[in-house]
């Protein structure tokens, strides 16, 4: 029962993460229909994984300050202050929340894996679950100032154990704490997290994939915030089910993702078959996922590795977005997904090469 509780919290935050970025996603792309602005946000999201932060399970107390800003962002665009002034604030609340988050997820991971009944794998479900229901309470609550408060209320029942001082943050046992402190101990606080380069390129095809994703539904697909909500939506259902996908080989998964990427672009495809495309996207970058973190089996603990994937993945996401955003910009919206089925595809035929043999000496 504690462990379902804690599963709880975890996925509780993670829907008000999700509420909170696609929201602010959105907002955006309505203050600028420039595709290198719009990249900014995921790209400024994801830069304090570059930054030399010391983490600590209290830095999440800065996401709840961002939200609060985000909420007066909305309020502001409600009343018709300047765009220019909103699209900045928000800038810098997205960053402040990318803070927050790098600074917190893993202490707070650690802090929960003291319970010896949870396991990391219960947490990555209540992650896609949480975020599944973020991206459904992104469709059904418009607009931004309806979502905003929702995300606050989500993201506090997290916050009460973020903020709890260590000693007394909540044990599962002796031998759960004593783990928590050994794996703690792994990781010095101040060192950054290895890097490892196929997370960063997956990172990379899917930050430039979803950076853009909220301007093209508004601009091209002339659609709305429930439109995007959906495809954020279908997206989270495809990445719940990826335990029913066949065992595939790696390059096979990009590939594939390349060519349901490309039906998008059907014209004679209506808009719910294009969103429901987005199901096995989601399941197969899933899969993707599960099999980059298997790889990093000797980087040490689950939490590290999945952070180990998150970091690098998120570096690579910030190049994507830049890249996507400055390209869009000289070419045009409509060139996106064509150029990102040209990356995934790139990508497969990466992943699809032979291995060098060894030069004998």
């Amino acid at each position: 029962m504690r462990s379902l509780r804690l599963s709880l919290l975890w996925g509780s935050a993670q829907a008000g993460t999700s509420l909170t970025l696609a929201s602010t996603a959105w907002m955006v792309s309505g203050l600028t229909p420039s595709p290198l602005l719009n990249s900014l946000l995921p790209a400024l999201g994801t830069l304090p994984v570059l930054l030399p932060l010391r983490r600590r399970a209290s830095g999440y107390g800065l996401q709840l300050v961002s939200v609060l800003l985000l909420l007066g962002v909305s309020l502001g665009k409600a009343s018709s202050w300047p765009d220019i002034g909103l699209l900045i604030a928000s800038l810098l609340a997205v960053l402040l929340f990318g803070i927050g988050g790098e600074l917190s997820q893993l202490p707070l991971q650690r802090r929960l894996l003291r319970n010896p009944e949870l396991s990391i794998e219960r947490l990555r479900q209540g992650s896609d679950l949480g975020s599944l229901a973020g991206n459904l309470l992104t469709a059904v609550l418009f607009p931004a100032v309806r979502q905003f408060v929702p995300a606050l209320l989500l993201l506090l029942p997290l916050g009460a154990t973020a903020l709890m001082p260590r000693e007394q943050a909540p044990v599962g046992s002796a031998d759960g704490a004593a783990e928590a402190t050994a794996a703690a101990a792994a990781l010095p606080s101040m060192a950054p997290l290895p890097l490892d380069r196929h997370c960063v390129l997956q990172g990379l095809l899917f930050g430039s994939l979803f950076a853009l994703l909220p301007l093209w539904v508004r601009a091209v697909g002339a659609g709305n915030c429930f439109d995007f909500a959906m495809v954020l939506a279908a997206y989270g259902v495809g990445r719940s089910l990826q335990g029913r996908l066949p065992v595939l080989a790696t390059w096979a998964r990009y590939g594939l993702m390349a060519g349901l990427l490309l039906l998008t672009q059907v014209q004679a495809l209506p808009g719910w078959g294009a969103v429901l495309l987005f199901v096995p996207i989601g399941a197969l970058a899933a899969a993707a996922d599960g099999a980059l973190v298997d790889r990093l089996a000797v980087r040490g603990d689950a939490p590290l590795r999945w952070q180990t994937l998150q970091r690098s993945g998120a570096v690579g996401g910030l190049a994507g977005s830049l890249a996507m955003g400055l390209l869009t910009q000289s070419l045009g919206l409509g060139q996106a997904i064509p150029l990102q089925v040209l990356a995934f595809v790139a990508m497969a035929l990466l992943l699809g090469r032979p291995p060098r043999p060894a030069v004998s000496s």
